[in-house]
C-alpha cells in the first residue's frame, strides 16, 4: 500500500479516535437512501444544536473504537453509517431521533454515551430528554417549589391580619361575645 495513503488512513483513525474520547455522545445511523438534500438538512439540525455528523470507513472507525477501548462498537459499524458527536449527551441522539421520524430512510444503530457503548434502545430514550439547561430549569423548579410554597403560606397570613396589629374582627366579635 501507498506510504501516503497508509498515513492517511492513520490521520482518520486518530481523528475518530480523537472525537469519540471527546465528545460526551456519538449516535450511529444508517443513511442508506437519503438524498442529498435530506443529508444536508440533517447536518444543519445538527450543527444547530452544536453537533457535527461524519461519514467514514467503517474499517477505521472500527479501529478507532478498539483504540479508544470501545470495541462493542463494532457490532453497529455495518453498511453506510454516519456518526454525529456531540459535547452534549443528548443533543445528537435528540436531533437524529427527530429526523428519523420524519424520514424513514435514516435508521438509527447505536452510539456511544460517556465513554459506554448503548444500544439503539438507549439512544430512543436519550432523545426524549431534554438538553442540560432545560434538565437544569426543572430541577431548579423542583428545588424552588417548597420555598415558592412557604412564601405563599407566610403571604396569606400576613394578608388575614390587619397591618396595624389590631385583632381581626372575627376576632374582636368573639372578645366582645366572651365579655358580655
Amino acid at each position: 500500500m501507498n506510504q501516503t495513503v497508509l498515513e492517511s488512513k492513520k490521520g482518520v483513525a486518530a481523528e475518530i479516535q480523537d472525537k469519540l474520547q471527546n465528545s460526551s455522545s456519538t449516535v450511529v445511523a444508517e443513511y442508506r437512501g437519503l438524498t442529498v438534500a435530506e443529508v444536508t438538512e440533517l447536518r444543519r439540525a445538527l450543527k444547530a444544536e452544536g453537533c457535527e455528523m461524519k461519514v467514514y470507513k467503517n474499517t477505521l472507525a472500527s479501529k478507532a473504537a478498539d483504540a479508544v477501548g470501545l470495541g462493542d462498537l463494532k457490532a453497529s459499524l455495518t453498511g453506510p453509517n454516519a456518526l454525529a458527536f456531540s459535547t452534549d449527551e443528548t443533543a445528537a441522539a435528540r436531533v437524529m431521533a427527530k429526523f428519523a421520524k420524519k424520514h424513514d430512510k435514516l435508521v438509527l444503530k447505536g452510539g456511544v454515551v460517556n465513554g459506554k457503548v448503548v444500544d439503539v434502545n438507549t439512544v430512543k430514550a436519550l432523545s426524549e430528554l431534554p438538553n442540560r439547561e432545560g434538565m437544569l430549569s426543572m430541577l431548579l423548579s423542583v428545588l424552588q417549589a417548597p420555598v415558592s410554597s412557604f412564601a405563599r403560606v407566610v403571604k396569606a397570613v400576613a394578608d388575614a391580619r390587619p397591618a396595624d396589629g389590631a385583632a381581626a374582627p372575627a376576632e374582636e366579635a368573639a372578645t366582645e361575645k366572651a365579655a358580655a
